[in-house]
């Protein structure tokens, strides 16, 4: 996707960088942790999921403090204050047209936003903070391990080695990892990462939690690997009329584990509703397939001729989805991902993938799940897919990697596993089990028989896929039966389902053989 423009407002001397996300009708500034980096965010899924959602109910005001990301660096020896900082945030508002605004305070970015609220009630409408602190030493690392920390930071930033102190949960995902290690090389120096760590340390806003007179929500994991939940509890106490809500999970950054339930309770919070249930949701079987240690390949191969090899295995891939049944969800320079009505079809489709890949010398690794997915109208999204993508994560090279509901649906298909252990994955009650498909070295997409009987449809679909051999659009096969479009589009979608066809043109092509018989 295009990447929001990166503006910049002028806070004295210094100029501070923002975007802008959505058009909502309420404002949200939200105020980073420790580090950030405008563009690399949206470079996660997670963290671009979370972006798109706060946008589609606000306009999203995120920024980088001073000092971090696309923002003016500072001298590491006199890093500002949080007024300096809030004179920051006040700058951004104004630049951006925002008189008053609901603000996100993050982890590190929680006591500015405290202080802020604080001290402008009439430019904030709401407090929303999320795994955040009135005193670090307190609730986060006492001075030994502060030091420690400063001292890893200083032989290691930039490898990725903090992720663990953060999101341990993710450290097995070698494709988060690398992300992670750009995203402290890209926010932050290792000089001014130590100097980051040891101003936030000095941080306490305890006697200010009394003076906040706007709407507060508290968003605490239970388990928060960086921020105690006594924390949040603290500030719920302490701040008059606060509402505090305890999430699942360890995982410390706002963009992991179940973004959607975070998301959720601050749409809630500042709209008054939840989102309406999403109602075009599926039981599909879910792949991913990436890349292992893409670096490495690069160094072994050049460039030029990885990327000849990659555009190869990326047409392969196309062919291959399409041989198995499967759709498309996404893909990268580094990773495929499909949907498939049949979790058969869809670890048959991994196997040829890992053996195509073996083929061009590159090192692929393929998880496959089976759940409900959102389809929306230009993208897929749920719970399976993060979880595939977990699995796949685990995968060594050349290994297809299935979750327990995958291996118990396929039962009778002739495919063998392996049992390999279990995982845990955010959002699940239990840990999920995991299974290694074997390579039988035979390899055949299943004969799908399109059926041609319309009566296995509702009378509202068979009216829907007449005006689809028409060839009417959805717009208007809407106004024709006087329903929405998003309607339609569901009509359409489990009419698709039911006669197991691949497209609308088919469908088209079997209604309009039963006119002709």
């Amino acid at each position: 996707m295009k990447l929001p423009e990166t503006r910049y407002a002028r806070s004295g001397e210094v100029r501070i960088a923002y975007q802008v996300v959505g058009n909502g009708p309420i404002d949200l500034v939200f105020v980073p942790g420790f580090i950030s980096n405008l563009d690399v965010h949206w470079e996660d899924a997670g963290y671009g999921h979370l972006l798109r959602r706060l946008g589609s109910f606000t306009r999203l005001i995120q920024l980088d403090k001073r000092g971090t990301g696309l923002s003016d660096r500072v001298d590491t020896q006199a890093l500002p204050g949080l007024e300096t900082r809030m004179d920051d945030v006040r700058a951004v508002m104004d630049a951006a047209g925002s008189g008053r605004a609901a603000l996100v305070g993050a982890s590190e970015g929680g006591p500015m936003a405290i202080l802020f609220a604080a001290t402008y009630p009439q430019r904030v409408r709401a407090l929303i903070l999320y795994g955040s602190y009135a005193h670090f030493h307190t609730w986060v690392l006492a001075r030994d391990a502060l030091a420690q920390f400063m001292r890893s930071a200083e032989n290691s930033w930039g490898t990725g080695a903090s992720l663990a102190s953060f999101a341990p949960d993710r450290v097995s995902d070698a494709r988060f990892q690398d992300w992670w290690a750009r995203f402290e090389r890209l926010s932050a120096s290792p000089t001014a990462a130590v100097a980051l760590a040891r101003m936030n340390a000095a941080i306490d806003v305890r006697q200010v939690l009394g003076s906040i007179r706007v709407p507060t929500l508290i968003l605490h994991r239970a388990q928060d690997a960086r921020v105690k939940i006594a924390g949040g509890r603290y500030l719920a106490e302490r701040i008059p009329g606060a509402r505090f809500i305890e999430l699942s999970g360890r995982d410390h950054p706002i963009w992991t584990g179940d973004i959607d339930r975070v998301v959720d309770e601050i749409e809630e919070f500042l709209t008054g509703s939840r989102p309406m249930p999403v109602h075009d949701r599926v039981l599909a079987t879910v792949l991913v397939a990436r890349l292992v240690a893409p670096e490495r390949q690069a160094a072994r191969f050049g460039d030029r001729t990885r990327g000849e090899m990659l555009d190869e295995l990326h047409k392969v891939s196309a062919e291959s989805l399409s041989r198995f049944g499967g759709q498309t969800i996404g893909t990268s320079p580094e990773e495929v991902s499909g949907r498939f009505d049949g979790p058969a079809r869809a670890v048959r489709c991994a196997l040829s993938l890992t053996e195509a890949a073996n083929a061009l010398r590159l090192d692929l690794a393929a998880g496959v799940h089976t759940g409900e997915i959102e389809l929306h109208e230009h993208s897929v999204a749920g719970l399976a897919i993060h979880a595939a993508e977990r699995i796949c994560a685990r995968a060594s090279v050349g290994e297809v990697l299935a979750s327990g509901v995958v291996v118990d649906l396929v039962a009778g298909s002739g495919l063998q596993f392996k049992e390999r252990g279990t995982q845990i994955i955010e959002g699940f009650e239990a840990p999920v089990r995991v299974c290694a498909a074997e390579h039988d070295g035979v390899i055949q997409a299943p004969q799908r028989v399109p059926s041609s009987d319309l009566e296995l449809l509702s009378p509202r679909e068979r009216e829907v896929i007449m005006f689809v051999a028409d060839g009417l659009s959805n717009a208007a096969i809407a106004k024709r039966l006087s329903i929405s479009e998003h309607t339609v589009k569901r009509h359409v979608a489990n009419m698709l389902l039911k006669l197991d066809l691949p497209t609308r043109a088919a469908a088209a092509a079997v209604a309009g053989l039963r006119r002709r018989t």
